[in-house]
Formats: structure tokens, C-alpha cells, sequence
């Protein structure tokens, strides 16, 4: 178990993640919607964690994916799911307000 999760939460190489913003990637929000509602990145996309398998045809594969989430746990989770399932630029971007200093 503890091995899982050292994978699941390893840092992959750094990302500047704001270039990956400025170029189109695309932003992908894990929380609730109703977290969702209360407050968000602008642009991005509310899929909810529990309802990402069933959203692929949503995501392209062809562009960056930044996952971001209220503290960073369900986004690294939907970066794993995102990879397992074939998208290769996937990006776990922690919390929602940590990536507002990369928006204008």
C-alpha cells in the first residue's frame, strides 16, 4: 500500500506549468460540482473524479492536461487515470487556487 501511494504522490520531473497554461493546455477540475461552483479557474473543465472514466471523449489526447483538485490528492488520482488510459501530457497541478497565479 505504502508503495502505491509514494507512486501515485511521486513528483514526476519539473513542469513549468504556467508555459503549459499560456500554450492551451487544458485544464481539468476533479472537485465536485457544487466545489466546482463555489469557485474556479477560468476556462477550465469540471469533470468530477468519479466521473472521469465515463468523460475521455471530452479530453483530447493531442494537447497538455493540468488536473488540479481542492488540495492535490484527487487530481494526482486522475493524473494516474488520465496516463493508464493512454494521455501521455498529463500534469497533476494541485490545488485550483495555486494555479490562479498562472491565469490572467
Amino acid at each position: 500500500m505504502f508503495e502505491f501511494l509514494k507512486k501515485l504522490f511521486a513528483s514526476s520531473p519539473k513542469v513549468d506549468l504556467g508555459e503549459l497554461i499560456q500554450h492551451g493546455a487544458i485544464i481539468v477540475d476533479v472537485r465536485s460540482k457544487g466545489e466546482f461552483q463555489g469557485g474556479h479557474l477560468k476556462g477550465s473543465v469540471n469533470i468530477p473524479l468519479q466521473n472521469l472514466r465515463e468523460s475521455f471523449s471530452k479530453l483530447r489526447k493531442d494537447k497538455p492536461i493540468i488536473t488540479c483538485c481542492a488540495s492535490g490528492a484527487r487530481s494526482a488520482s486522475a493524473k494516474s487515470i488520465l496516463k493508464s488510459n493512454g494521455y501521455t501530457d498529463v500534469h497533476n497541478g494541485g490545488p485550483w487556487t495555486k494555479l490562479r497565479r498562472y491565469k490572467n
